[in-house]
């Protein structure tokens, strides 16, 4: 089977599995929400505060969300050893990795979809006229945070302190990616919306580095 149809059939087992249960998604949604409301009732900004302090809480939120919706992208298949069934087809060792990083974005960009609105509203922020570009950055942002946390959710599910060494690993890798996306939103953000290129140009590089590694040590990184 050829790495593009393998990455489908991983991609569309992933989706089915999430939409069948809808768990993953209800509880992240739900998790995040809470937590903007609390940041809105706690600091109260004004119009200017949010835009200055916004772009950071709501990164913070979307990395809540990520840190939840990650952790579980290997765990599952812990639990009938489907893994090692994967390992076993005939396929791109990549192409697992692949269909669960395509999950991954897929989830995380509908989560942050939906709490877009939901921040503008709280925090008082007119997000229609920036649309494309915010959507952008959370694209390159979110390639970046499901990139990077399902190779290390791969390598974290074989050890035993899975669940305390995925965000040991994640998050000073992720640094970079959340402060270049918060900066690239404060930007959009701003009045007027200047986005400098310099920020989506460190994304992209982010994001080809890390799926250029995912794809050159696909096969380590599934190994036992």
């Amino acid at each position: 089977m050829s790495l593009g149809h393998a990455t489908v059939a991983i991609l569309a087992k992933e989706l089915k599995t999430e939409f069948r249960s809808r768990e993953l998604l209800g509880t992240t949604i739900v998790f995040v929400l809470i937590v903007l409301v609390l940041f809105s009732f706690t600091f109260d900004p004004t119009s200017s505060e949010s835009r200055r302090f916004g772009p950071g809480l709501l990164w913070l939120a979307f990395l809540f969300a990520g840190s939840l919706m990650l952790q579980p992208s290997f765990l599952r298949e812990q639990t009938n050893d489907t893994l090692a069934a994967l390992r076993l087809a005939p396929i791109d060792p990549f192409s697992i990795l692949a269909g669960k990083m395509a999950a991954n974005f897929l989830f995380l960009l509908l989560v942050e979809l939906i709490l877009l609105p939901v921040f503008a509203v709280l925090y008082n922020i007119a997000i229609v006229p920036v649309l494309a570009p915010l959507v952008l950055v959370l694209a390159l942002g979110t390639i970046g945070l499901a990139t990077t946390g399902t190779v290390f959710s791969a390598v974290a599910a074989q050890a035993r302190l899975r669940e305390l060494l995925l965000p040991l690993l994640l998050l000073p890798v992720l640094a970079p990616v959340l402060i270049a996306s918060t900066e690239a939103t404060s930007g959009i953000l701003r009045d007027p919306s200047d986005l400098s290129p310099v920020w989506l140009t460190f994304l992209a590089a982010f994001d080809i580095i890390f799926l250029t590694a995912a794809w050159l040590f696909g096969e380590y990184l599934l190994e036992e």
